[in-house]
């Protein structure tokens, strides 16, 4: 907290509080409204003394009105100081001049959300805060990912569908957790306070949060002491000169909020003589404010989006439309909304005759500026300034393909409160991480594809004690499972490198090996690890709803069937249960007609190799049927998952499959199972005598 930081106001009540960037809520009526005061006479002077002269051209020049006394060395990235280029091209084609572009894509990742990210996450660092969560429609979440990564905080960043898939690969490469969520923003924006509020994590509130607004302020500071430095927009020069309008396309508001309060304190300091107009530009297919704004209206009245520039897509501004209508009223200004085609046709505009490649967000914006010119909203000689918002850059699709995200299925319009929960419910199982290290694939495998048989756990694997340390510092997981036999540091050393680390010593770790454990060894894992399970010696199906309760997630009632499914009716004559696994619709019906006759057999059927493990798994059939070529897993894989769990070694096979064989693959057949048919010499009674012989009945 900087020194001329010196109080807090609720906007709604005027209620004062103690200078606390952290504060969310007014302690008096509870609004989230609030905004940070400074000691204005203070800073003036030592502005005046010179105290900007010999300061870097960044955001940080400001400190005395930030909330943070920054800039952080680990996180900065010389945020701010964008340059402030006249458009001749444009003034000449609208006859209209001075005409200046603040041009935000110079900023690191290309955008204005850079200030908002700066600010926001060095404050997080200050404080300590090691996870937040953000809900963003694209350049926000960029920044934030960026900035976070700087600084070593994990952030989870809530996106909808509609999202440009190319910001949410940009973010996923900053090492962000991406949720993309099947609703508008502003239902991604309750899903991710909900999240937030779940696991206890810090949740970015936008242009609520004391960081967030107070950081765009420094557009303003950057406009005023640019245009003091020229001469020939026709207005007095001076340290600080403000313009006459500034126009920025709006979705929630933040930008034009922070920037306002900017030319607000200079005013009040007595360095500008004037605030200036406001343009809020919006997509005219989702426009609240504008609607409001024409209609005299005090409050916003929420629409669905029905934009293609899915950035500017917010359909409930909230309290943001008041603070910008009264700045309006007060100072003069004009609400606008513009369709997308003209704005298409502005950014290429911009492009060809301005050389500027500008995002749609910012395009908006030019467009709106037509407007106002065109209809003399913006008079002969005002001195005009343009957000360009951001550049068209986008991040290379094919650097992550598409896996990066995380999903909530079935979110609805207005997702009731069972639904709610069964979404986040779904969300926490999925964005479960556990870390599984053994020098030994089979088993790496083996514990993999027991968790994901029954949980949509994300299971990441590490080869040795030493490259786990390394995923499990870069993943953070929830839960790791370890060996203590391995090369270069054993599970031992390990576990204490684990505890004696205080990011990851908070970690569970569940003990899974064969090796001889001495009493101090044992001592030692009572104390440093949940348990301690010996390699086939424990039944699979008890160490899966172990590592479940560790986690703090409900036991498996029973498993996903989603392509597996009963062939029949359990009877109770049933005394065999009998798996199936064939992705051949035809040679699973010949199967299932070979078997049906007999009622002491309960059938099950998996059409691919995924899904009858996870049918294993759930089952504990007595007999297999299985084809060895097959999708997701093939035969071979599911033979050596059964050979390394000791509870299914012993379950009988039967391979029944079209695949030529080679001496090789016959061999390593043979040393699962001494049954391997051919389905072109398939015959009916042969089989059935085949399966009875294999179940050895009574």
């Amino acid at each position: 907290m900087t020194a001329h930081f010196t109080h807090i106001v609720c906007l709604e009540c005027g209620h004062q509080m103690p200078p606390k960037a952290e504060q969310r809520t007014c302690a008096a009526c509870g609004s989230a409204w609030l905004d940070a005061r400074y000691d204005l006479p203070a800073v003036r002077a030592l502005w005046e003394a010179g105290a900007l002269r010999h300061r870097e051209a960044t955001l940080w020049r400001y400190r005395e009105l930030l909330p943070v006394d920054g800039p952080n060395p680990e996180i900065t990235m010389g945020e701010g100081g964008t340059a402030l280029p006249r458009l001749y091209s444009t003034e000449r084609l609208y006859g209209h001049q001075p005409i200046y572009v603040k041009d935000e894509r110079k900023n690191p990742t290309n955008s204005f959300k850079d200030r908002q990210a700066a600010v926001s996450v060095t404050w997080m660092r200050s404080v300590g805060i090691g996870e937040c969560v953000l809900a963003s429609t694209g350049n926000a979440a960029v920044a934030y990912a960026a900035f976070c990564a700087r600084a070593g905080i994990r952030l989870w960043l809530f996106m909808t569908n509609a999202a440009p898939l190319e910001k949410m690969r940009e973010v996923a490469l900053y090492g962000a957790e991406v949720v993309r969520v099947n609703g508008t923003y502003d239902e991604a924006k309750h899903m991710a306070a909900q999240f937030a509020q779940r696991r206890g994590i810090y949740i970015d509130t936008g242009a609520k949060a004391i960081p967030s607004k107070e950081s765009m302020k420094t557009l303003a500071f950057e406009i005023a002491e640019g245009l003091g430095l020229v001469h020939d927009h026709g207005r007095p020069s001076g340290q600080f000169v403000a313009p006459d309008w500034y126009i920025q396309a709006v979705s929630g508001g933040i930008g034009p909020l922070g920037v306002m309060k900017g030319f607000g304190e200079l005013y009040e300091m007595g360095l500008i003589d004037r605030v200036p107009k406001l343009g809020i530009i919006q997509a005219a297919g989702c426009a609240p404010m504008v609607s409001a704004y024409a209609a005299q209206a005090e409050k916003a009245t929420p629409v669905s989006p029905k934009t293609l520039i899915h950035v500017l897509a917010t359909g409930d501004p909230g309290a943001a439309y008041g603070l910008l209508r009264a700045h309006a009223l007060a100072h003069g200004g004009a609400f606008r909304a513009v369709e997308d085609g003209d704005a298409f046709r502005a950014m290429r505009q911009v492009a060809s005759q301005a050389g500027l490649s500008v995002e749609p967000a910012a395009a908006v914006a030019f467009a709106g500026l037509e407007q106002l010119l065109q209809d003399g909203t913006i008079q002969a000689g005002e001195v005009v300034v343009v957000n360009a918002s951001g550049h068209t850059l986008t991040a290379e699709g094919h650097i992550l393909g598409d896996q990066y995200d995380r999903y909530i299925l079935s979110l609805n319009a207005q997702p009731s409160g069972a639904q709610l929960s069964t979404d986040l419910d779904a969300l926490a199982e999925q964005v479960t991480t556990v870390v599984v290290v053994d020098d030994n694939p089979n088993d790496r495998k083996l514990i993999r594809r027991l968790l994901q048989s029954y949980k949509q756990y994300r299971v990441y694997e590490a080869t040795d004690g030493a490259d786990g340390l390394t995923v499990v510092r870069d993943r953070q997981p929830d839960l790791i499972v370890a060996d203590l036999t391995m090369p270069e540091m054993d599970g031992l050393d390990f576990v204490r490198a684990l505890k004696s680390d205080p990011k990851t010593s908070h970690i569970p770790v569940v003990v899974v090996s064969a090796k001889s454990i001495t009493p101090d060894e044992r001592t030692f894992l009572r104390r440093h690890t949940e348990s301690v399970w010996t390699k086939g010696d424990f039944d699979t199906r008890q160490l899966v709803d172990h590592i479940v309760l560790t986690l703090g997630h409900q036991p498996v009632a029973s498993p996903r069937r989603e392509a597996v499914r009963t062939a029949q009716p359990e009877e109770a004559a049933a005394q065999h249960t009998i798996l199936i696994i064939d992705d051949n619709p035809a040679d699973l019906r010949l199967a299932r007609r070979a078997l049906s006759r007999h009622p002491e057999y309960q059938l099950i059927e998996a059409s691919d190799g995924r899904e009858g493990l996870k049918a294993i798994y759930a089952h504990h059939p007595d007999l297999i049927v299985l084809d060895l070529t097959l999708p997701e897993l093939d035969g071979f894989t599911i033979l050596d998952t059964l050979h390394n769990d000791r509870t299914l070694r012993d379950t009988p096979v039967i391979v029944l499959s079209a695949k030529g064989l080679n001496l090789n693959e016959r061999t390593t057949l043979l040393r699962y199972t001494d049954v391997i048919l051919e389905k072109a010499g398939f015959e009916v009674g042969q089989f059935a005598e085949t399966v009875k012989r294999k179940l050895k009945p009574d």
